[in-house]
């Protein structure tokens, strides 16, 4: 027999996993409070109990994954960060997803994402090292949440049907050059150099 905080961590999981994937499917705006307690088969009236609020029950809902962030030599970090979209890929980010699809439309899911994404990115950053390694860093995010919103959003180029390997092993010598780890990398441009 569970016991009441079992039961309640039960209930509030299927809660989550319900606003997960409505969130992802539908976005923000329409989602609504009586639809994910339908979703979970439970009341409106416990949805609110335990999260108080849409807005706190989508923050929770689309909490990102928590990874460790990339370190070691440049090939380690290319290859942690290849294994991480891999997973992605192979498995549909319902919690990424959600943010998303709604950080288009609502500013509360952008600053979420924002929240969320920048220690990543100043992780990612130092693990490149080099005087445009931001850059490089946003180039990497940018190449990964392009292809996750592509792959499970859009689906308008075939990517959502493309072997999660076929694309990695495309990918590969991009996050390799991006971190450093097929060559040095050259100095960024001078912004006072003529263009060529």
């Amino acid at each position: 027999m569970s016991t009441r905080a079992e039961q309640r961590r039960n209930t509030e999981a299927r809660i989550l996993e319900a606003a997960k994937r409505m969130f992802a499917d539908v976005g923000y705006e329409r989602t609504t409070i009586r639809a994910v307690a339908a979703a979970a088969g439970v009341d409106g009236g416990l949805v609110m109990h335990y999260f108080g609020s849409k807005v706190e029950l989508f923050t929770r809902a689309a909490e990102l994954s928590a990874e460790q962030d990339p370190y070691g030599p440049p090939d380690q970090v290319a290859e942690q960060l290849l294994a991480s979209l891999a997973r992605r890929l192979h498995d549909e980010p319902v919690g990424s997803l959600a943010v998303l699809r709604s950080m288009l439309t609502h500013d509360d899911a952008e600053e979420g994402f924002r929240a969320a994404a920048a220690p990543r990115l100043d992780g990612l950053t130092e693990a490149i090292a080099g005087e445009d390694a931001r850059l490089r860093a946003g180039i990497i995010g940018a190449i990964t949440h392009g292809i996750l919103i592509e792959r499970y959003l859009l689906k308008l180029s075939g990517l959502e049907t493309a072997n999660p390997d076929a694309v990695i092993a495309l990918l590969r010598p991009v996050f390799r050059h991006l971190t450093g780890a097929d060559q040095a990398l050259p100095p960024p441009p001078n912004d006072n150099d003529p263009p060529e």
